[in-house]
């Protein structure tokens, strides 16, 4: 099984230079998928650069 690289708000936050308020927004909106652990989110690496490339001005 491949290993899946999970990322927390705060990393996803850091590598955006945005809040983490506004990670939580994101995922709250669904615009960012997320993982759920008890009271904990945890980001796809791989969702992460998904939601970047959507979101991307000059394809």
């Amino acid at each position: 099984m491949d290993q899946v690289r999970l990322l927390t708000i705060a990393d996803v936050a850091r590598t955006l230079k945005v809040s983490k308020m506004t990670i939580y927004r994101y995922i709250k909106k669904k615009k960012l998928c997320a993982y759920k652990l008890d009271q904990e989110f945890r980001v796809n690496r791989e969702d992460l650069q998904k939601f970047l490339e959507e979101r991307k001005l000059n394809k």
